[in-house]
């Protein structure tokens, strides 16, 4: 069974907006998106460049305002069932905060690995909502240990709490390799006179590696 986002409903992201131009936009583009999804696909040839809903998705933050437009954007993409080729090019082709909402989507839309260079190309960066965004519950269930270990010490090198690393304490738990890598972080710190920082001794305990206070 697939994870639905966090509280992204239909009327939690509808009360949210700012005035009753962007609810009947986001009503209309959650219409385009639905017709998608249940329209036959039509041959290649015969398809638009890019379908009404993702234009609408591109355009989310500009009629919806910003500080709704990841939701609208993740509402969009559920709504349509993008499937792994399209979230890859929206992706691909889109702004952070268009990558943001791909990366929201994920867990919703994919149940498999497939989808894990996305998550790997946005650990490379260091956009820290972008981090923030791939480290969710996508990442949790489908990111391979070696990968997923790097992915925590990413968000303690650029800041991004540990709190936004999803299932965190299950997949750290008994983890004998992140344990040795939080460790050697923290001498690395402690050397550079450097404070080490609270979520990275919080992740070391839920290893169940020993702590020590400096």
């Amino acid at each position: 069974m697939l994870t639905p986002p966090l509280s992204r409903t239909r009327t939690d992201v509808t009360v949210r907006l700012p005035d009753d131009h962007a609810r009947a936009w986001f009503a209309e583009a959650l219409a385009d998106a639905a017709h998608a999804a249940s329209a036959p696909q039509a041959p290649p040839a015969s398809q638009p460049a890019r379908p009404a809903w993702q234009l609408r998705f591109v355009t989310a933050g500009r009629h919806c305002g910003q500080d709704a437009a990841d939701a609208v954007r993740v509402l969009l993409l559920i709504e349509a069932r993008a499937g792994t080729e399209t979230l890859t090019r929206l992706y691909r082709e889109g702004s952070a905060a268009e990558r943001r909402a791909v990366l929201h989507a994920l867990p919703s839309l994919v149940d498999g690995p497939q989808a894990t260079p996305l998550v790997d190309d946005a650990l490379r960066t260091h956009d820290t909502r972008l981090i923030a965004a791939a480290v969710g519950p996508y990442a949790a269930a489908h990111l391979a240990p070696h990968a997923w270990r790097h992915a925590v010490l990413k968000c303690l090198f650029t800041g991004v709490p540990l709190s936004a690393v999803a299932d965190l304490a299950r997949r750290a738990a008994g983890d004998a390799e992140l344990a040795r890598m939080l460790a050697a972080h923290a001498a690395e710190r402690t050397a550079a006179g450097r404070e080490v920082p609270r979520d990275l001794r919080h992740a070391l305990t839920l290893t169940g590696a020993p702590t020590e206070e400096p």
